[in-house]
């Protein structure tokens, strides 16, 4: 006896295919993001000026946005193109041991990423308080 098996949307299939295509720079994404950290870093070393930490720190924001953009790629494409369409799939997706990896990834960028943007972005204050 046969089952009817309903295929998967062509929107799913274009957004797995995206997704595997953004999921490919994760890792180059993941170095530029460690070499912007390394760049605050030696300029927080250095006692550089405000405006060039609030500079490498929002470019460090930038870069982690990204990373987890394309980390969140990965994970998604991982789960498999039934995932889009399926909630079910997604959750059995993420107790496979490469969804499992994802979503920790994920958490952990997501963690890092708030981190910094809490404590390693420098506020300045606003030029028209200054001028009073």
């Amino acid at each position: 006896m046969a089952f009817f098996r309903p295929r998967v949307s062509r929107e799913a299939e274009v957004r797995y295919h995206a997704d595997q295509e953004v999921g490919k720079g994760y890792h180059d994404l993941l170095e530029k993001a460690r070499v912007a950290e390394l760049a605050l870093r030696e300029k927080q070393a250095v006692a550089a000026s405000e405006q060039g930490l609030r500079e490498a720190g929002l470019e460090l924001d930038r870069a982690l946005t990204d990373a987890l953009r394309a980390a969140e790629a990965a994970q998604r494409a991982t789960f498999g193109v039934k995932s889009y369409d399926d909630r079910i799939r997604r959750r059995k997706g993420k107790a496979t041991p490469q969804g499992a990896m994802w979503t920790a990834e994920v958490n952990r960028l997501r963690t890092v990423r708030e981190a910094h943007r809490l404590t390693g972005i420098v506020r300045l204050p606003r030029a028209a308080a200054v001028a009073r």
